[in-house]
């Protein structure tokens, strides 16, 4: 515990007037706006009308979620902050630092949400699209604050509140200029450090040799590092592999959520039901096909195991008569006699 630990009050206070995100919405708003114009003029079917209204709609919900989760949010990186006896010092190379651990944890927490399908119902509304271009960047997921938790780890290291979010909006900010097809490869070094709209193209495929790849946030060296990492090459054919087809901003952001309720209460065992919620959302079709053969099979044993006691119990039942109507017999040959 530092000894004389940063208040909520000192927290805002320092923070006051630095919402880089709430500054830059209307700029990049115009941004959308200008680059939807020049698809129109150019003939390219980048955008839908529909898709695009629905994005920004969703992203304006996302920065009031934002607003009113913000004490919370602040709360959980000042306890831990706080509760470390060191500190790194707020200079200019304590930022270059803090985005690099961030990148970093940004990375792992971007590739959980995509291969377990609890924390994929918080990132999913950012991959529904079927289009490609600077509004896909507002579709942001309302749950997605949950995962704060990630972030925890770069608040124990001891950087300075204030440092951490605005080194956090910084690296939500690179993610606009990303999301676009106008801007096809940039040189060399760029493509091999940080993470281009080519390498992100990728990252929003649906096609097979694409899934779940370039998972990095700024930098790519991560998926370079770690193996996953796929160049462009083929076209990328955008969105998921099952659609579902509404621009209905709640249905974008709940729909995953609700199927999980609804696998979960179909479940019939706690394994399965487990499954549902955390299994990789890529091969949720592979493992429900298998809870569905295993039962099967365990319906199918059920089922002759009643057959073989119903013969059993028949076969008894016809060995008890027999003794009965030979009895019978004898008694009426006596009777006769």
């Amino acid at each position: 515990m530092k000894e004389n630990p940063l208040t909520m009050e000192m927290l805002l206070d320092q923070l006051a007037g630095l919402d880089i995100i709430q500054i830059a919405a209307i700029p990049l708003i115009l941004l959308v706006v200008t680059e939807w114009i020049l698809t129109i003029v150019q003939k390219k079917d980048y955008y839908n009308s529909l898709d695009t209204i629905s994005a920004t709609c969703i992203g304006l919900v996302n920065i009031g979620i934002s607003a009113v989760l913000k004490t919370a949010i602040f709360g959980i990186i000042l306890f831990f902050y706080n509760a470390v006896p060191w500190s790194i010092p707020r200079e200019w190379w304590s930022y270059a630092l803090c985005i690099i651990a961030l990148d970093f944890f940004r990375y792992w927490s971007h590739r959980l949400t995509h291969v377990n399908r609890f924390w994929w119902a918080t990132h999913v509304t950012h991959h529904n699209s079927e289009k490609y271009n600077l509004s896909v960047a507002f579709r942001l997921g309302w749950t997605q604050h949950i995962k704060i938790i990630f972030f925890i780890p770069v608040a124990l290291m001891g950087f300075d509140p204030v440092v951490f979010f605005i080194c956090h909006q910084i690296e939500v900010l690179y993610q606009f200029w990303i999301h676009t097809e106008y801007i096809k490869k940039l040189p060399a070094p760029i493509e091999y450090i940080f993470v281009t709209p080519s390498h992100h193209r990728v990252h929003h495929s649906r096609n097979d040799k694409y899934l779940d790849k370039n998972f990095g946030s700024t930098f790519i060296i991560w998926d370079r590092i770690f193996g996953t990492f796929v160049a462009e090459v083929e076209k990328p054919v955008y969105g998921i592999t099952t659609p579902i087809n509404t621009y209905n901003p709640i249905t974008l952001n709940f729909h995953e959520w609700r199927d999980i309720v609804v696998d979960v209460r179909k479940s019939r065992s706690f394994k399965e039901a487990y499954a549902m919620m955390f299994t990789r959302p890529s091969k949720l079709k592979i493992v429900k096909s298998e809870f569905d053969s295993v039962h099967l099979k365990e319906y199918e044993l059920l089922n002759k195991t009643n057959v073989d006691v119903i013969k059993n119990n028949n076969i008894k039942k016809s060995k008890q008569v027999e003794p009965s109507i030979k009895d019978g017999i004898v008694k009426k040959e006596k009777t006769v006699a």
